[in-house]
C-alpha cells in the first residue's frame, strides 16, 4: 500500500492511500486535535474524481472539529472517505487495507460509521486497527450511531420550534425531510410520534414506499420536494444541497436537518437569513451520533445514560447559537463557529 501526504493549509494531516491489490483508494483528513484525537466517520462513495473526494473529506473533517468543540466531546475533528461504489466494491481485502491505513496514523484519527459504511464493514477494519468505534453493543461498544443522531436532531428541532413560535412543541409543525436513510428515516418516525405533519422524499423510491406503507407519511418526489410549503425543511442526505439554485425555491420558515455540510458555501447561510429563514447549523443539531460514540472513549467505557444526558445538551447549544446570532446580528453559522472557536481557544489557553 502506498501512503502519501497531501499538504493542505489549516489541516494537521491529510493523507492518501492507494492499494492496487485490494483496490483501495482512500483519503483521511485530520483537521484539529486541540481537544483530543480526531474522531469522524468513514464514508464510501463513487466520487467522480479524487479532487471531489478531497473537497468532501476536508469539509467534513473541519465540520467534525466544530461539531466536537460545540458538543464538548473532548475530541478533535477528522474524517475518512473511500472512493468507490459501495454496491460493487466492498470486500474484506478492501476494508482490511483501510484498517492498516488508519492504523498508520497511530491513533490521531479514530473512525466510526458514516454514509454506506456499517458495523460489518467496521468489524473488518478492526482486524487491522484498534482505532474503531461504533461497533456492536454486545462487544462493549456504542452500536449504530444513527438513532442517536436522529434523537439529537429531534431535540434540536424543539429549540428551532421555540425560536420560531416560543414553544418547544412540534405538534402540528409541517416538516419536509429530504433523505430518509438510517438517520432521516428514524427522524421522520420520531417527528410523527411528536405530532408533526411529516412529508418525506428520497432518490431511493423503494425506501420511501416502505416508510409510507409502514407509517403513513405523505410523500413528494425528490425533484419537487422544495416546492412544498412547510415550517421546517430538513435535509438528511448528502451535503451542499443549499445553494444558489435551491435557496430561491425554499418554502420554509426554518432549515434544520441531519445532513452534514448542508450549505454549499458558508455565504449561503447569510442568503438564507436574508430570506427570513432560521438555519440550525448542521454540526450543532446533528451531533448526537458523534456524542454517543465519543462516550466509548471515556474512562469506564460506554454508558448510554451518560450519552443521552450529553445529547440533550444539543438543545442548549442551539439556544446559545441563536442567542449569539441575535446579539451580534450575524448569521447562525458564524455564531456557531464563534462558539466553537471560543471553546477551542479556552482549551489551548488551559494547556499552556
Amino acid at each position: 500500500m502506498e501512503i502519501t501526504e497531501i499538504q493542505v493549509d489549516g489541516y494537521e494531516k491529510v493523507v492518501r492511500a492507494r492499494d492496487q491489490q485490494s483496490g483501495l483508494h482512500a483519503l483521511i483528513a485530520v483537521h484539529d486535535t486541540t481537544l483530543g484525537p480526531s474522531l469522524g466517520g468513514m464514508r464510501m462513495w463513487p466520487y467522480a474524481s479524487e479532487d471531489e473526494a478531497l473537497f468532501d473529506v476536508l469539509r467534513l473533517s473541519r465540520g467534525m472539529t466544530l461539531k466536537s468543540a460545540v458538543a464538548e466531546t473532548g475530541l478533535g475533528g477528522g474524517k475518512s472517505v473511500i472512493l468507490g461504489d459501495p454496491k460493487s466494491m466492498k470486500s474484506e481485502a478492501l476494508f482490511r487495507s483501510m484498517g492498516r491505513f488508519i492504523d498508520s496514523l497511530d491513533g490521531i484519527y479514530i473512525t466510526a460509521e458514516d454514509m454506506n459504511i456499517g458495523i460489518p464493514d467496521l468489524e473488518v477494519v478492526q482486524k487491522e486497527t484498534r482505532w474503531v468505534t461504533g461497533l456492536k453493543r454486545s462487544e462493549g461498544s456504542s452500536g449504530n450511531p444513527s438513532p442517536y443522531t436522529a434523537e439529537g436532531c429531534l431535540i434540536g428541532l424543539r429549540a428551532v420550534a421555540e425560536e420560531l413560535d416560543g414553544d418547544t412543541s412540534l405538534a402540528g409543525k409541517k416538516v419536509v425531510i429530504q433523505g430518509v436513510g438510517a438517520v432521516g428515516g428514524a427522524l421522520a418516525v420520531l417527528l410523527k410520534e411528536s405530532g408533526a405533519e411529516v412529508t418525506i422524499c428520497d432518490i431511493n423510491e423503494a425506501r420511501v414506499k416502505q416508510l409510507q406503507d409502514e407509517y403513513g407519511f405523505d410523500v413528494v418526489s425528490d425533484d419537487e420536494h422544495l416546492s412544498v410549503e412547510c415550517d421546517i425543511y430538513s435535509p438528511c442526505a448528502r451535503g451542499a444541497g443549499i445553494n444558489d439554485d435551491t435557496i430561491p425555491l425554499l418554502h420554509c420558515r426554518a432549515l434544520a436537518g441531519c445532513a452534514n455540510n448542508q450549505m454549499l458555501e458558508p455565504r449561503h447561510a447569510a442568503v438564507v437569513r436574508d430570506r427570513g429563514i432560521l438555519y440550525a447549523p448542521d454540526y450543532v443539531i446533528n451531533a448526537g451520533g458523534i456524542i454517543n460514540v465519543s462516550v466509548e472513549l471515556l474512562p469506564g467505557g460506554y454508558n448510554e445514560a451518560v450519552a443521552r444526558e450529553q445529547i440533550a445538551r444539543i438543545y442548549d447549544n442551539l439556544k446559545k447559537v441563536f442567542e449569539i446570532s441575535r446579539r451580534d446580528d450575524i448569521p447562525t453559522n458564524t455564531a456557531a463557529e464563534r462558539l466553537a472557536s471560543d471553546r477551542l481557544k479556552a482549551a489551548r489557553a488551559a494547556s499552556n
